[in-house]
């Protein structure tokens, strides 16, 4: 063997484990999303060092369909800093801002990796499914009592897994539990028990969870799913299949609730969480009415009044992500929030439906972002971390289909060297 190929040897040898290092960072960077019991979070730590390592070393790349997300939450959060000085007291008020930030950056992270080589797309949802299976593990066996400290793992009778609480929790698994519907109405046959397993433990954490807007998300991100699935295919064969799938899947599903709901602790708090509104909803002085009392408020308050102040006003938090950015990031701080999810939509919707690698990421990563905007609207999606991880995923998607339309990204060099082969 000659010096010159020993040479090409080392270098592949060592860009191949650089690879490997990547891909690592990068799925645990997602699968510690599933841990935030305390703040700042492993997550955050992490990713944090991660976003550091790629600017300063010149790996971080943020492609031109990317900068319009980076400058409205870049907007945002100076709507944020606005917000500030209406304050008196300013409190952890700047903590808070610079976690907004951080979030918003890591949205722009995400997207410009996923961006470069959107195999990392599969490597981010492993990680986030993992985390998610995890998580909900704990959870199961927290509610249970099967574990020790497992009053740690549930909040109120309620199970939280390694969250703070339950209505983050839940929402955290809806991606990874709608991917598994995915794999399961599209994957051969012989590949449905391990997915089989995967979905029926996200199933049971999400109830358990006993969160009515992760419910509401989770079965109206199912629905979208199998409409689209249906809608999108002309094989008379795939759609026969979607039906008979999604009946034995409702069928299952009903089997197992009535399982659970044979244990009375169970039964109890499920028939108290089932109703559609709860006293601190539609009562005086409840959410909605703080809702409308909030916006007649926001209209003299063109500044804001500060992040996390409604709380003090009015005795609760928002519980509104439209109020939250009103009070909490000024009127600019809302209209840069407003128009970055119209925009996200749009484009996402724009280009959903096209044949791409990517395409199945792209639209179970809509579907639930459409979803968390919907269920903004009776609680604060601010600061969850998977929220934004979902705004890179849908951005990253959006920046792979400009190159490939450009003809010059990497998506369109892999997809015509693997032709070539």
């Amino acid at each position: 063997m000659t010096g010159a190929t020993l040479t090409v040897s080392h270098e592949t040898a060592n860009r191949a484990l650089a690879t490997r290092l990547v891909n690592a960072s990068i799925w645990l960077g997602v699968f510690l999303s599933g841990f935030v019991l305390f703040e700042p979070a492993p997550y955050e730590l992490f990713v944090a060092l991660l976003i550091g390592l790629w600017t300063i070393t010149g790996a971080l790349t943020i492609p031109r369909s990317v900068m319009f997300l980076l400058i409205t939450m870049i907007v945002f959060n100076i709507g944020g800093i606005i917000s500030i000085t209406q304050m008196e007291d300013w409190r952890n008020t700047p903590l808070y801002i610079a976690s907004s930030l951080f979030l918003a950056l890591s949205a722009v992270f995400f997207a410009s990796l996923i961006a470069e080589r959107h195999e990392r797309l599969a490597l981010m949802y492993n990680a986030w499914t993992a985390g998610a299976v995890l998580t909900s593990l704990f959870a199961i066996a927290g509610y249970f009592g099967v574990i020790p400290d497992s009053g740690s793992f549930t909040l109120y009778g309620r199970a939280k897994g390694f969250f703070e609480d339950p209505n983050v929790f839940a929402p955290y698994l809806t991606l990874p539990t709608l991917f598994s519907v995915y794999l399961l109405l599209t994957r051969p046959l012989r590949s449905l028990l391990p997915v089989s397993a995967v979905a029926a433990v996200l199933l049971l954490a999400t109830f358990l969870s006993f969160s009515r807007a992760a419910w509401g998300l989770l079965l109206l991100s199912c629905m979208i799913l199998v409409a689209a699935l249906f809608i999108n295919s002309r094989s008379g064969k795939f759609r026969m299949r979607i039906i008979v799938l999604s009946i034995f899947a409702v069928v299952g599903a009903a089997m197992v609730l009535a399982i659970v709901l044979q244990i009375d602790s169970v039964r109890s708090l499920f028939l108290d969480r089932a109703q559609l509104l709860q006293d601190y909803d539609a009562s005086r002085f409840g959410r909605f009415e703080r809702h409308l009392m909030g916006f007649m408020l926001a209209t003299q308050k063109p500044l804001g009044i500060g992040p996390l102040e409604f709380g003090y006003l009015f005795g609760e938090d928002t519980h509104n992500i439209w109020l939250k950015a009103l009070f909490d990031y000024s009127w600019l701080g809302f209209l840069a929030y407003m128009t970055m999810t119209i925009v996200t939509l749009a484009a996402g919707f724009r280009i959903l439906f096209r044949d791409r690698p990517w395409q199945p990421y792209l639209l179970c990563a809509y579907i639930v972002y459409l979803g968390h905007v919907a269920i903004g609207n009776v609680i604060d999606t601010d600061h969850w971390r998977h929220f934004y991880l979902l705004l890179g995923i849908i951005w990253g998607c959006i920046a792979l289909e400009a190159q490939y339309m450009r003809g010059n990204g990497p998506a369109m060099r892999q997809e015509t060297s693997s032709n070539s082969r």
